[in-house]
C-alpha cells in the first residue's frame, strides 16, 4: 500500500475534491479490499468542525527544470487560474484555465489539455499556458480530482483506478464549460493530450462531436474499427523508440483512417522515446519537441473555428 497516495485520497475526499463513489473505487484498489476502503470512509467521511482543514500530501519531486521556452503564469499577456465547473450530475469538477490577455478584446478558439498519467501538474499547466500564449483560451480538466502523483507506481494507481468512459464524459463537460466562457468562439474546441491524454484523445474523438481537432501524443493507438468512427480531424505524434506503441500499430490507425476518409497526418520521430516533449523529464528531446509543437499549432491554426 502506498501510505501517501492513500492520505492525498483522505485528504482529496474531505476536502471535496472528490466524490465518495470516486474515494471508493480509489481506495479499494489501493487498499486491496473493499471492507477496508469502507472502514476507511467512515473514519474519514465527517471532518470535526474545528479541526484544521487537510493538506494534500506531495512528495518533493525530483530536480528538474524546463528547458523549453516556457509561458510564465502573471506575466501580462497570460493569466491562468485554477476553476470549477458542474458536471451532468451536479458535482463540481476542477481544471486549470489559462488565457491571453487578447481573450477580452475579441472571442478566441479554444483548446482542452488533457494530463499525462501523473495528473494536472505544474508541466501540464505551463503546457497550458502556452497555448493561451499562442492564441488559445485552454482548459486542463483534472481528470484525478486534486490527486498529483510523482513516482511511476503512484501513477500506476492512479490510471488503474480511472475510469476511461467516466473521464472521456468528463472530458466533454470540460469543453462544454469552456465553449461557454464569453471568451471563446465557435462551437467547438481542439482537445491535445500526452502519454495517458493521448489515449484519451483519441477515444474522445470517437465520442464527442464538440471537438474540432484532435491531436494525441504517443497515445495508445486505437483498434483499426475504432479508427473509423473517429468524428475529427487527427494529427498524431509517435516516437520510433517508444517500447509502449508500436509503430505498425499507429500504421494500421492511419490506415484505418484514410479508408474512412478522415482527415489525419501522423508523424513518426526517428529514435524518440515516449513523453519526448516533456521539458521536464529525461525523455525529453528538443528538436522533435520543437517541430511537433509547430506542426500542432498549424494543425489547431487549420480546424479550429
Amino acid at each position: 500500500m502506498d501510505r501517501v497516495y492513500v492520505m492525498n485520497l483522505v485528504a482529496s475526499f474531505q476536502l471535496g475534491h472528490i466524490t465518495r463513489r470516486q474515494f471508493l473505487k480509489r481506495s479499494s484498489a489501493a487498499l486491496g479490499s473493499v471492507s477496508l476502503a469502507n472502514s476507511l470512509l467512515a473514519a474519514c467521511a465527517a471532518v470535526p468542525p474545528n479541526a484544521p482543514a487537510p493538506t494534500l500530501v506531495t512528495p518533493a519531486p525530483p530536480a528538474a527544470q524546463p528547458t523549453a521556452e516556457t509561458a510564465a503564469e502573471g506575466e501580462p499577456e497570460v493569466m491562468g487560474e485554477d476553476v470549477t465547473y458542474p458536471d451532468r450530475d451536479g458535482e463540481e469538477l476542477t481544471g486549470y484555465l489559462a488565457w491571453p490577455a487578447s481573450a477580452a478584446d475579441s472571442p478566441l478558439p479554444s483548446v482542452i489539455v488533457i494530463q499525462e498519467w501523473w495528473g494536472v501538474n505544474e508541466h501540464i499547466k505551463d503546457v497550458t499556458r502556452r497555448f493561451a500564449a499562442a492564441g488559445y483560451v485552454a482548459l486542463a480538466p483534472d481528470l484525478y480530482h486534486g490527486a498529483v502523483a510523482t513516482e511511476p507506481d503512484e501513477a500506476r494507481k492512479l490510471v488503474m483506478a480511472l475510469d476511461m468512459a467516466e473521464a472521456v464524459a468528463e472530458i466533454g463537460q470540460a469543453i462544454d464549460f469552456l465553449l461557454a466562457q464569453e471568451s471563446v468562439r465557435g462551437d467547438k474546441a481542439g482537445i491535445v493530450g500526452f502519454c495517458m491524454g493521448g489515449r484519451l484523445v483519441l477515444a474522445s474523438a470517437t465520442a464527442l462531436d464538440t471537438i474540432a481537432a484532435a491531436i494525441p501524443f504517443y497515445g495508445t493507438a486505437l483498434s483499426p474499427e475504432d479508427a473509423a468512427t473517429v468524428k475529427a480531424p487527427v494529427q498524431g505524434h509517435y516516437g520510433t523508440a517508444d517500447g509502449g506503441i508500436p509503430v505498425s500499430s499507429v500504421e494500421a490507425m492511419q490506415t484505418a483512417m484514410e479508408a474512412a476518409g478522415i482527415a489525419n497526418e501522423f508523424y513518426l520521430y526517428e529514435g524518440a522515446p515516449h513523453a519526448f516533449f516533456n521539458d521536464t523529464a529525461a525523455s525529453y528531446r528538443p528538436a522533435a519537441a520543437q517541430q511537433a509543437w509547430e506542426r500542432t499549432l498549424a494543425w489547431f491554426a487549420t480546424y479550429l473555428p
